[in-house]
């Protein structure tokens, strides 16, 4: 049977799950698919594993002990659904935006994540939820300089003869594009890494520069001021199709290699170099390609970041070519039909308050004030697991325990978060539900069918919405749409539906080189170096270098920067429970340079005390060369309970957020690392 990936992966492969006797026994690549190619991540490769897994949620569940014990009994879906619609009338009656949803990217589905969830809350008027957990900045930093989440085509980086990959491993995030890039390395293409860890994708790279966390824009500032000095410049793209040049030559003229390596703690002439790679392509007429990704965005200017990135092709015409350009996001290219989809009519002209994802540990500890609006009396949790992967974790735990605090968790797993809660739904997997993938890694429209009949008792998240709103007695007709017509609404006409039932894929018709002549998705239909929109809100309207929040080598008590990049084996906090991965991964580990190890004391395989003044975890060192010196790696995402002393690298991360989209800062975070005390250890 033909699916697709649902997970946050810029990839959004094609699947094949081969069935015998109603039972999934592989699943693996579609080679019809030219972006898949057939291969899968070692992640996806045991999805069977996960959907069988023998700790799978297959009834409805209530909770008998107290939040956060875990301790529950098994009840109907009639009993459950008639209490939790009789609670949320109770508590819709006095305020209904005292009910809150809170959900990401546990499936990337437009039907399974937000399709019939969405009409049920707006049917409601509950608390709109601000989803920025992983990539507004970005995204936003994109909207402001090319006019949305565009880019260029992810297959033409096989032609490039230039390729940056600024923040991502894309190894272990982004698999098939790393196909590409290593066509293009043995068609004599340079490959250039910046990252501050030396990831797998970094060692595999001809140069590997280790800037500090949050210095990204400086290092493309840098970029541009030797390209003005050397005038390696397109002026005649950039007089045609850009706005804002004056300003921004003036601004990176300020920022002279000598300045930007103080900053970044690499090398000046790693950073002359990097210019001059990069300028040398436009001498030659050659491609250069940037492939971002959002680990540059996770830090307080990470909108700036991504926003003096995405100046950079056009400075030298790098669009000209198809193999040329920046690629972040493709998402913003889909032609989704949210309206159609997610029925925003159904406010019927209430616009209730909006809870940003990131401080809700904060936000389920607030008081009500005519400020922030009513106290969050329920909270509804589906396709993530905010105890794990929420910023300031400790202050997370702390909301989710409150008693008079009702919550219900979709799961397919007894999750950190699921343990809080007072109904756990059991939800489907990829394997047995109706669902249409839009990617934001390339440029195809996904349709997943079910490859097996629903395990248990479990339902889709589509259908426990749906029936969730006949027990509240909603009963407008969208409410009745099936799961297979939800597919079809998602892109109505735009998409060729039968064409995705034969295929499984079908291509968006666009161009090899949208912007070869600029035509932006911008007002100005210009690349906006100065953003107009910007500077109406009395913000920068050019990108800036914009410190962290905690800046390297402010803090005496805190000394070292800390990031938290994902193991290679998981995604997020999923896959953590799958016993083949988790035991790849063995157990968290830290990476910390021999150099800060030994000014500590530490040898690799000790227990360390990870803190700073929000929290402590306990965690096992690994001296390594991935880590750069004054920096340290939390690996992540663990679940907490399977951490050593039950909390994980979120107990450290801040609800700070980003100059733009109101993003997290996971990895503007200064820590320090001691060794555990003797007791701590003895426990393990």
């Amino acid at each position: 049977m033909l699916g697709a990936c649902p997970h946050d992966c810029p990839d959004t492969c094609s699947l094949v799950t081969t069935v015998e006797n109603g039972l999934a026994t592989k699943v693996q690549g579609n080679p019809a698919h030219p972006q898949t190619g057939g291969v899968l991540c070692n992640k996806v490769s045991h999805y069977t594993e996960r959907t069988y897994h023998p700790e799978r949620l297959t009834q409805p569940l209530k909770r008998t002990g107290p939040k956060g014990s875990g301790r529950f009994e098994a009840v109907s879906w009639d009993a459950a659904l008639t209490d939790i619609a009789a609670r949320l009338k109770t508590i819709a009656a006095r305020n209904p935006e005292a009910i809150v949803p809170y959900s990401y990217a546990g499936t990337m589905g437009q039907v399974q994540s937000e399709g019939m969830a969405a009409r049920f809350f707006n049917r409601l008027g509950a608390s709109f939820l601000d989803r920025t957990i992983c990539s507004t900045a970005g995204g936003e930093g994109l909207t402001h300089t090319l006019g949305g989440k565009v880019g260029m085509r992810v297959e033409f980086f096989a032609e490039s003869k230039l390729i940056i990959i600024w923040g991502s491993n894309s190894i272990g995030s982004n698999l098939h594009f790393w196909r590409y890039a290593q066509q293009a390395k043995r068609n004599g293409a340079k490959l250039i890494c910046i990252d501050p860890r030396r990831s797998e994708t970094a060692e595999k790279c001809h140069d590997h520069i280790a800037l500090l966390p949050g210095t990204d824009a400086a290092l493309a500032l840098a970029v541009m001021h030797e390209l003005i000095r050397n005038n390696w410049l397109d002026h005649d793209y950039i007089t045609s199709h850009t706005v804002g040049w004056p300003e921004l030559r003036e601004r990176a003229l300020q920022w002279s290699p000598e300045r930007t390596a103080t900053i970044c703690a690499v090398p000046v002439e790693q950073i002359k170099n990097l210019a001059r790679d990069y300028g040398q392509c436009f001498i030659d007429r050659q491609p250069a390609a940037i492939r971002m990704n959002y680990g540059m965005q996770r830090v307080r200017g990470g909108g700036n970041a991504a926003r003096a990135i995405a100046c950079l092709p056009a400075l030298t015409g790098a669009w000209r070519h198809r193999a040329g350009g920046v690629l972040l996001s493709s998402s913003g290219l889909f032609p989704v039909d949210r309206a159609a989809l997610h029925r925003p009519d159904l406010l019927a002209g209430r616009w209730p308050r909006t809870i940003n994802m990131i401080t809700i540990g904060n936000d389920l500890l607030a008081e009500s004030s005519d400020s922030f609006g009513p106290k969050v009396e329920a909270l509804i949790v589906y396709n993530s697991n905010p105890v794990a992967v929420a910023p300031e974790s400790g202050r997370v735990v702390e909301g989710f325990a409150r008693e008079d605090l009702f919550t219900v968790v979709l799961e397919h797993f007894q999750t950190d978060t699921a343990d809080y809660a007072d109904y756990v739904l059991p939800a489907t997997t990829q394997l047995e539900h109706w669902d249409v993938h839009s990617a934001y890694g390339h440029t195809d429209v996904l349709l997943n069918r079910p490859a097996i009949a629903p395990v248990g008792e479990s339902k889709s998240n589509a259908q426990i919405f749906r029936e969730l709103a006949a027990h509240m007695g909603f009963d407008e007709p969208c409410f009745l749409e099936s799961d297979e017509s939800l597919c079809r609404t998602a892109f109505g006409d735009k998409v060729d539906f039968n064409e995705l039932l034969v295929k499984g894929f079908a291509p968006l018709g666009l161009p090899e080189a949208p912007y070869a002549n600029g035509n932006f998705p911008t007002t100005s239909g210009k690349c906006e170096f100065f953003s107009e929109r910007l500077a109406a809100q009395g913000l920068d309207g050019l990108p800036d270098h914009v410190p962290n929040y905690e800046t390297f080598g402010t803090s005496k008590d805190f000394p070292l920067a800390m990031i938290s990049p994902p193991a290679r084996n998981f995604l997020n906090s999923t896959f953590v429970n799958v016993k083949s991965l988790r035991d790849i991964e063995i157990e968290p580990v830290l990476e910390i340079h021999a150099a800060d190890a030994a000014a500590r004391g530490i040898v690799n395989g000790d227990v360390v005390k990870v803190f700073n003044q929000r929290g402590d975890y306990l965690v096992r060192a690994e001296v390594s060369a991935r880590a750069r010196p004054g920096v340290v790696n939390g690996m992540g995402i663990w679940w907490r309970k399977l951490g050593m002393d039950g909390t994980n690298v979120n107990q450290l991360t801040s609800q700070h957020l980003t100059d733009l989209g109101r993003g997290p800062v996971f990895y503007d975070c200064l820590v320090e690392v001691a060794l555990a005390p003797q007791a701590a250890v003895a426990s393990q």
